[in-house]
This record gives C-alpha cells, structure tokens and sequence, in this order.
C-alpha cells in the first residue's frame, strides 16, 4: 500500500472508532442514572454503616427499672424519617413503657399525625424508628445547578469509552495487522483475552475490596471527629473511576510480562533476580493510588499487584522464549 492508501486506511478506522464511541455514549447516556447508582453503592454502603455506628453509640433507654403504664418523653438523637417524612433532630414525642412478650418496650403514649399518615397509639417504637428510617443515609449531593447533567454526560463517557475498547482495539489489530509477521499475528488473541480479563479483574477489585475499605477508613476518621459526610457526586465519580482505571491498568503486569516474555526482553531469572526494585516500585505505585495515608489500605492495593508480580515470572517462564535476531525472525516468518 501507498502511504495515501496507509492515510486512507487510518481515516476509516478514526471513522469508525468515533462512530462506535458515539453509539456507546449514547446507550449509556439513556442508562447513565442505574450506571451512576450501581457505581455508588460503596461509598452509600459504608456511610450507612458510618451512621447505624454512630446511632448505636447513643445507645438505647434503659427501661428495666421502668414500670409499666409509665409515661416518658423519647427524644430523637438523629434526623429521622417516619412514614417518609422528616422528623428533625431534637422533636420530643410522648410514650410509655409496655411489656410485650415478656420484655419492656417503648409505644407511642397516643395517636402520633405525621404529614398525612397517622400512626396508632401503643405503635412500638421500635417499628418507627429502625435503621431503615436514617435521613441521608448514603446521599451523595450536587453543587452546581447543572451538575447532575454533566455527571451524567462524564458518566456516559467513561463508561461508553469502556464498553468501546473492544472494538477500539479490534481497529487497532484491522490497521496494524498486515505489516506483522505470521508468527507475530498469533499473539494477538492471547494477548486482547489477557488485556480484557485483567483489566475488568482489576476494576472489580477496586470496586468490591479497595475502594469500600478506603471508604471505610476515611468515614470512620470523619465520624471521630464529629463532621457531618456530605460527600459531593462528581468529586466521588473522578476518584472511583480513577481507582477502578488505575487498578484496571496497574493489574495489566501479567500481559506486559507475556508480551516482553514472548518476544526475549525478560526472563524468569531475570524478574526473580529485580524482586526487591519490583517491591519498592509496587509500593510506589499503591502509594498513589491509595485515597488514604494509612499503611492498611496501602498494603491491600499493594498485595495483589505483589501476586501477580510473581504470577508473570510464572507466566514467562510457561511462555517465554529467546530472543532471536532480525535474520532468525525472518527466516522463521518466510518458512511458516
């Protein structure tokens, strides 16, 4: 081919990979709301917990030395809801203690109108106010009056983005595939398979086990010093895309060591032998990618990228050859 034809060639590609770009962002665009929940849920999980510890740490009546039929005023420690309707922190509602199967409980001392709901006198409290019945319980908020639009548009675009890479890297192979040799055309599903499984097992890491744990340790520091969470949805969609792409990338070692293994750049002594810079480079490299400063949460980005450090010595050892010189390569690919 002419280099006009090479040129030809690339412009249909780009065609091609921006019109499946388009197609990807739009089908996410129409699901970009589940998407955007679905990607939500750590950060909602460990702040409910975050909130359930801190109402338990206010602890409940203690109504043992309390007879029944007495009368008592329960005071909300938290902002409650009760029949979907907001009960502010501090309302004080009348009750009185009662004996049900065999132990003393708390039930409203009359009829109690909320809103438009009316909730029957001797109603257990507990039926009230449960866990279920926290305001804020998990709420992510928008500052802007266009936020939302626009973290639905980056949300179609980094998920559209993602859903396209097959085809993307399918263009890729379609453009660069004629000038390889034969042998070097057999690389190409091992390696696409590799890629795709890494990467979604890195993403699946970052969102199930990583980021919750950060969450996790970032909350608790928050609710020990008396702040109230109110994180912001876009600030929360940049750092769980960045730890799921970071993760997604970083857990690409075992491809990188099949490829360099495949054409004699490393070898198995020679990655056994460079362990400790390995370990100093991993520890770096969590370092970043970790949302905390905390030696805990270092070590779980650490460790699994430390396994398949060792996984890829494995892997070139099954699979790497010696490196061959130009002549060698040529006489294989004219002879194959």
């Amino acid at each position: 081919m002419s280099f006009l034809d090479h040129l030809d060639e690339l412009r249909q590609r780009l065609i091609h990979s921006v019109v499946a770009v388009a197609v990807a962002f739009s089908v996410c665009f129409y699901f970009s709301d589940p998407i955007f929940r679905f990607l939500a849920v750590p950060v909602k999980r460990e702040m409910c917990k975050a909130q359930l510890a801190k109402q338990a740490a206010y602890g409940k009546p203690d109504l043992e030395s309390r007879k029944d039929g007495e009368i008592l005023l329960y005071t909300f420690a938290q902002q409650t809801a009760v029949e979907n309707v907001p009960i502010p922190l501090g309302t004080t509602i009348l009750c009185k203690v009662l004996t049900t199967n065999g132990r003393k409980a708390l039930v409203l001392a009359e009829t109690w109108t909320v809103g438009k709901n009316t909730i029957a006198a001797e109603t257990p409290l507990d039926g009230i106010v449960n866990d279920k019945s926290l305001v804020g319980c998990g709420e992510l908020i928008l500052l802007g009056v266009a936020s939302g639009f626009t973290l639905y548009m980056r949300v179609a675009l980094y998920i559209g983005l993602g859903l396209a890479i097959p085809y993307l890297l399918f263009q890729v192979w379609a453009f660069i595939s004629p000038g390889l040799y034969k042998h070097e055309k057999r690389y190409a599903v091992p390696v696409l398979t590799m890629t795709g499984f890494f990467f979604l097992a890195g993403a699946a890491f970052a969102y199930y086990i990583a980021f919750p744990a950060a969450c996790n340790y970032l909350l608790g520091l928050q609710t020990m010093g008396g702040f109230q969470t109110l994180p912001d949805a876009e600030q929360y969609f940049d750092l769980i895309i960045l730890i799921m792409i970071g993760l997604g990338i970083v857990f690409q070692i075992p491809t990188l060591a099949f490829i360099l293994g495949r054409i004699g750049l490393i070898t198995p002594k020679m990655m056994l032998k460079a362990w400790r810079y390995a370990i100093v480079l991993i520890a770096i490299i969590s370092a970043v990618l970790t949302p905390t400063a905390d030696a805990f949460n270092m070590i779980l980005f650490a460790a699994p990228m430390l396994v398949l450090y060792f996984l890829s010595v494995g892997i070139v050892w099954v699979f790497g050859k010696q490196r061959r010189t130009d002549e060698e390569v040529t006489a294989l690919a004219t002879t194959k």
